[in-house]
């Protein structure tokens, strides 16, 4: 064999090796005749799978990103990267991967421990049972578990299926009929095998681009090591405990409101004893939160600095398309 015949060779040898991955997600995904209401019920099924992967969060909601809402704005408006080990609801580990290290998030029963590599810190939380948005929540099985919730059959299409992660992923939209929502539809691609979400879009009403989006880049629908899901601090960490997790957590442990039983024309999201009301159902959410005065008056001035917020009869409002905060006294919202 000549030497130009051998690097012929491995050019060819070369360029199919990168094409395998390449036709791989081009071949054709076979259609589906599920039924919406059917598929639906699949990803109902499917809350007890184990799976590990990583995940990209996408999100452009410009959220205000006072002290208290921080949280909320890296998670809503920035592009994550998160490898996800998970067990089960109350097992699981996330790891949010940044250039310069990584935020984890280890759950195990009634507690969760996040651990910041950069700094060292080791915070151990209790569950809480209410509170803010975290990284878990836009894994895109939580997300669609979230976005789906009581959803009625006149709600629900088929969407073509696609390649995701590999897997083929059977397409379903929901179009919310509540008035009031801001969402527009939801887009959830869910393995054909198993039901498991893979993939999450919600876009804002009048819009073409997803404003908050999760899908799979790579997925195992496997149960995880169980050296994968422990973590033990090492020497030089920072133990610290944390019992008021976020605001809303906060609130609900120490406020003594009683939110009411409906909130602008929403009815409220299950019986509750909590003092933070949470109302509607799907995407279509509104959570209050009663503030003390201080609390109230620190986050106002925040709001005020902030661009885009506006200041209305009610109090001031932000609006970040598909989410809105009012922040507003008792009086005002008539509760």
């Amino acid at each position: 064999m000549t030497a130009a015949l051998r690097w012929w060779c491995v050019l060819i040898g070369s360029l199919l090796l990168v094409a395998m991955p390449m036709l791989v997600r081009a071949r054709p995904v076979p259609a589906s005749d599920v039924p919406a209401g059917a598929l639906l019920q699949r990803i109902v099924e499917a809350r007890s799978l184990s799976y590990t992967g990583l995940v990209r969060t996408r999100g452009t909601v410009s959220f205000p990103d006072a002290e208290q809402l921080s949280g909320l704005a890296k998670l809503l408006g920035t592009t994550n990267r998160v490898r996800v080990w998970w067990q089960d609801p109350a097992v699981w580990r996330v790891a949010t991967l940044r250039p310069t290290g990584e935020t984890d998030l280890v759950h195990d029963g009634d507690r969760m421990v996040r651990w910041v590599y950069e700094s060292k810190n080791a915070t151990l939380i209790p569950d809480a049972t209410v509170r803010l948005p975290d990284t878990r929540d836009l894994l895109p099985p939580e997300l669609a578990r979230w976005a789906l919730a009581q959803a009625r059959p006149d709600e629900l299409t088929r969407l073509p299926s696609r390649r995701v992660a590999g897997h083929d992923a059977l397409g379903l939209r929901l179009v919310p009929n509540t008035p009031r929502s801001s969402v527009g539809r939801v887009d959830v691609y869910v393995d054909g095998g198993s039901g498991l979400p893979l993939t999450v879009e919600i876009f804002a009403k009048g819009t073409t681009t997803p404003a908050l989006s999760s899908t799979f880049e790579d997925l195992e629908i496997d149960a995880p090591d169980d050296t994968d899901l422990a973590f033990t601090p090492p020497p030089d960490a920072n133990l610290r405990f944390d019992a008021d997790v976020d605001l809303a957590a906060a609130v609900d442990r120490f406020s003594d409101a009683t939110p009411p039983t409906q909130l602008a024309g929403l009815p409220a999201r299950g019986a509750t004893t909590s003092p933070v009301g949470v109302f509607g159902r799907g995407p279509t959410v509104l959570l209050a939160i009663p503030l003390d005065s201080h609390t109230a008056e620190d986050l106002c001035k925040q709001l005020e600095e902030r661009p885009g917020a506006v200041r209305v009869n009610e109090g001031i409002l932000v609006a970040a398309a598909p989410l809105g905060l009012l922040l507003t006294t008792r009086d005002a919202a008539g509760t």
